[in-house]
């Protein structure tokens, strides 16, 4: 199956556009290089809570904020970072595409991304969304529309086959996995072998720090919050910058999300934000 999967609704068309830009621009890799201090193209959020530094996964690259505000890029790298998660202390892992193209499957940094290694699935498999929680490291494989599991970082376990964009998994139970898809949120209570049919509200994105602090945003950028675990939901606010590209929770009430024109960081449950980098929109792509 080609990992761009075909739209069948309209609601499918919107959960799809966050990530479709860079679906199919490998040819023009490097078309914004030359712009060394603007990220677009986000896809992945991370912090990390030691020193409060924030990391950015794009299109081109994993960045941070300098000291006066501005992007840096971290290492050398300038692969397209699709899947992205910060597991703990430096270590990270991630997915997405070499320059040159392809399918970098899952990677796996340990210096806070300054330097990856490739784990499995190189050349195989995209994976969009990732999680990492109790000792797993949770993928949606949008290659194949499959979600998948690994302890080791190299041995995988198949689940459900489902079209989704985001996952979320429970911070206290590993057989509670949530996904985004055009219907709904999806809810597997076996680790994500199965899942029940997408339900309202439709979300964008996910994230599940807290047993009671699960937040998810929407298309239009109003930010949700569930404190019983997805069962019922309460919109905060709406999110500054127009369309999300990414969502993590921290803590309790510590937010983190990207949108067109900024990523955002919200200390009181997303009642209000401030921007902690600028972004150059891609709306137009």
């Amino acid at each position: 199956m080609h990992k761009r999967h075909a739209a069948v609704t309209a609601a499918a068309l919107t959960l799809a556009l966050p990530l479709a830009a860079c679906s199919n621009d490998k040819d023009g890799a490097d078309s914004s290089a030359s712009s060394a201090t603007t990220v677009s193209h986000i896809h992945g959020l991370g912090l990390d809570t030691s020193d409060q530094r924030l990391y950015v996964a794009t299109h081109e690259g994993v960045y941070t904020p300098d000291a006066g505000g501005d992007p840096q890029l971290v290492g050398d790298s300038k692969d397209d970072f699709m899947g992205f998660t910060v597991a703990e202390g430096n270590t990270f892992y991630a997915s997405g595409h070499p320059a040159s193209g392809g399918n970098k499957g899952l990677i796996k940094s340990t210096d806070a991304g300054k330097t990856w290694a490739s784990l499995s699935l190189s050349g195989e498999s995209d994976f969009h969304a990732l999680d990492h929680a109790h000792g797993t490291v949770y993928g949606y494989d949008a290659t194949n529309a499959l979600l998948r599991t690994t302890k080791d970082g190299t041995t995988w376990k198949d689940g459900a086959s489902l079209e989704a964009l985001d996952i979320a998994v429970s911070p206290n139970d590993p057989g509670v996995v949530l996904a985004t898809t055009a219907e709904g949120i999806a809810r597997s209570t076996d680790g994500g072998k199965t899942f029940t049919k997408g339900k309202d509200p439709v979300l964008a994105f996910l994230s599940w720090k807290t047993t009671d602090a699960l937040y998810g945003i929407d298309p239009a950028g109003v930010l949700n919050h569930s404190n019983d675990g997805g069962t019922t939901w309460k919109k905060v606010s709406t999110v500054p910058g127009g369309r999300p590209q990414a969502l993590t929770a921290v803590g309790a009430e510590h937010v983190l999300a990207a949108t067109q024109d900024g990523v955002y960081e919200s200390k009181d449950g997303g009642t209000t934000f401030r921007k902690r980098l600028a972004v150059e929109s891609s709306g137009g792509h």
